[in-house]
């Protein structure tokens, strides 16, 4: 991946010159041009030969411009996961490397997973309820000491989420990813091994990305497979969850939930989830934190200076053919 000696746009969703140690652009051959999404193009297109998308601003903001960027050569998105672009993805030319923002989102996220947890098993959202109704809700929670938890999506979101866990005394951690592997704190299962370990779980974290093998993967299968009284947290998409099948299982009382993200997203006003029984949501903020800007600005300057050097990029998910 090598930066042409004729000049080239990068379009960045963040002033370049509030990024430390970003290639200089009369040196480099790069130039630096700021697109947050709005309206109007900072320049054409066509130029452009590395594209930092937009955070957190949809897919329909961040595909717009790539089916004219015929000379892209880059496409870095500020989140971990990247199906907001991936419907664009088929207009890109041939050799794009699309790249992630791993590194960027694993303490926030870790961060809020725990926050979920522990505000839904010691009764947080009824506590706050009760300040504000002037009610001193006294009672017995559960612990998250010894629970054991089962976190599907190891990747290096999961796996912050396991060191954060590590403090808190669970019987048990298990791992699920797409495939098995070893790590050093044991082993990694695969998919196929969810309907088994699933009923063992008092808490079942997803953050695994949004795929065509993971939408809907927590369907009414799934969810009738938990124990009863588990807790199901979802960091990950969505659509990870089937949003029927899990209203239907909160409904009866069995299970709980703590959502970041939704199945639709944002929430609409009127939607049943919003005053479902057992269920926490947060406003998809998993990875909005003051941690995500330095970490996202020190990751697009080591990406530019890596391509001004002709150097491998990291993060690369997939390359266009």
């Amino acid at each position: 991946m090598r930066c042409e000696d004729t000049a080239a746009d990068v379009w960045l969703p963040i002033p370049a010159d509030e990024i430390e140690d970003l290639p200089e652009p009369g040196e480099s051959g790069l130039n630096y041009r700021f697109w947050d999404g709005g309206p109007e193009f900072p320049a054409d297109p066509a130029h452009c030969a590395f594209y930092v998308v937009p955070y957190m601003k949809g897919s329909e903001i961040a595909v717009r411009p790539l089916a004219g960027m015929t000379s892209v050569r880059v496409v870095q998105t500020l989140s971990a996961g990247i199906d907001h672009v991936t419907p664009g993805i088929g207009s890109l030319p041939p050799g794009v490397a699309l790249c992630n923002a791993k590194g960027v989102h694993e303490a926030s996220t870790a961060e809020l997973t725990l926050a979920l947890i522990l505000a839904s098993l010691r009764g947080v959202p009824g506590f706050v309820r009760g300040q504000d109704a002037e009610e001193w809700r006294a009672g017995f929670y559960p612990a998250l000491a010894d629970k054991s938890v089962l976190i599907v999506g190891y990747g290096s979101i999961g796996a912050a989420v396991e060191d954060r866990l590590a403090p808190f005394e669970c019987a048990r951690v298990a791992r699920v990813a797409r495939s098995a592997r070893t790590t050093g704190r044991g082993p990694v299962h695969a998919l196929a091994d969810l309907p088994a370990l699933l009923p063992e779980a008092d808490v079942v974290v997803l953050s695994t990305p949004l795929t065509p093998a993971t939408r809907h993967l927590a369907d009414a299968g799934f969810l009738a497979r938990m124990k009863d009284g588990a807790l199901l947290v979802n960091v990950a998409r969505g659509p990870v969850v089937d949003t029927n099948a899990l209203l239907k299982e909160v409904g009866s009382g069995r299970i709980t939930a703590a959502l970041d993200v939704t199945d639709p997203e944002p929430l609409p006003a009127g939607h049943p989830l919003w005053h479902a029984p057992g269920v926490l949501i947060s406003p998809h903020v998993g990875g909005s934190t003051s941690a995500f800007m330095p970490r996202a600005k020190r990751l697009v300057a080591g990406q530019l200076r890596r391509f001004a050097a002709g150097e491998d990029l990291v993060n690369v998910l997939l390359t266009t053919g």
